[in-house]
Formats: C-alpha cells, sequence, structure tokens
C-alpha cells in the first residue's frame, strides 16, 4: 500500500504549479525537439531524435511521480497545528548541538515530499526530524546520525505566520 504524502497548503501548491508547467511547456519543448530531430532524416542513426527520446522519457517519470504524490497528499491544517509547545510537522525549529558545541541550527520540518536541507527544511523521516518531533523548548534530544550519536537542545519552536 502506498504511503500518504504529508504537504502544507503550500508544497501541495508548489507541486501542483511544476506539474501544470512540466505537462505544458515540458511537453512543449519535448516535442519541438522531436520534430528538429526526425527533421535530420534515418532515425536509426540519429543521436538527437534518441536523446530527445530520453529527456521525453524522464519527463513522462516526473510527471508520473508528481501525480502519484499529489493523488496520496494529505495537507496538513496549518491553522490546526499553530501550536509552539511542542515539535510539529510544520513547526520552525531552533536547535544547539551540546555534542560538539556547534551553532544554533533552524529547520522546519515537513513531510518528505517538501524537504530541502538546503533550505532548511527537514522531513520528519530524517534521522533530526524524527527525533524533535512531539519535544519541547528545552528537552534535550539524542539522535542516530549516520555521522554517529548527536545531542541537541531545542532553544526555541515557532510556527510559519504567513
Amino acid at each position: 500500500m502506498a504511503q500518504d504524502i504529508v504537504l502544507t497548503k503550500e508544497g501541495y501548491e508548489e507541486l501542483s504549479a511544476k506539474l501544470k508547467v512540466l505537462k505544458s511547456e515540458g511537453r512543449s519543448e519535448i516535442a519541438e525537439k522531436l520534430k528538429v530531430a526526425r527533421s535530420f532524416g534515418d532515425l536509426s542513426e540519429n543521436s538527437e531524435y534518441d536523446e530527445a527520446k530520453s529527456e521525453q522519457a524522464k519527463l513522462e517519470a516526473e510527471i508520473n511521480d508528481i501525480e502519484a504524490m499529489l493523488s496520496r497528499a494529505t495537507i496538513i491544517d496549518e491553522e490546526e497545528n499553530s501550536n509552539t509547545e511542542v515539535v510539529h510537522l510544520g513547526s520552525i525549529v531552533t536547535i544547539k548541538e551540546t555534542t560538539r558545541g556547534a551553532a544554533e541550527r533552524t529547520y522546519t520540518i515537513t513531510g518528505f515530499a517538501q524537504a530541502n536541507p538546503a533550505e532548511g527544511k527537514i522531513s520528519d523521516e530524517s534521522p533530526v526530524g524524527k527525533a524533535l518531533m512531539g519535544h519541547k523548548v528545552g528537552d534535550k534530544v539524542v539522535v542516530e546520525a549516520p555521522r554517529g550519536i548527536i545531542n541537541f537542545k531545542i532553544v526555541k519552536i515557532d510556527v510559519d505566520q504567513k
């Protein structure tokens, strides 16, 4: 059975917009590339045609993946999740690593489909995200990460006030 995809309303809208672009502009661009490649003649030795077909397959796979995610999406009610007492999906959490004395870091807890660590968005299924869920400000949290055991202290819990 397929797992539900947890998204914020914003995340759902972003994926929907991306899908729309891929289906319209993305497919149009590929169709044009295929048209140009066909004009070169013999398709059996036409690398441009092979490349365009490969791009088309990747595009269609991405479209299918996004459609599947959206069909299984559960949108979290951010109004309901305005609680700053405990960490939950949608929380913006500031933590301080106590193991190595590193600087504070702030993460937004998201579903895995929205996770982007480079933007400070971590999944509730990631080692750190999973360990933080349900904890309060001041709690010490132990995380088993690929680089070893890390100890964090929760400094602040906030929610996006959009």
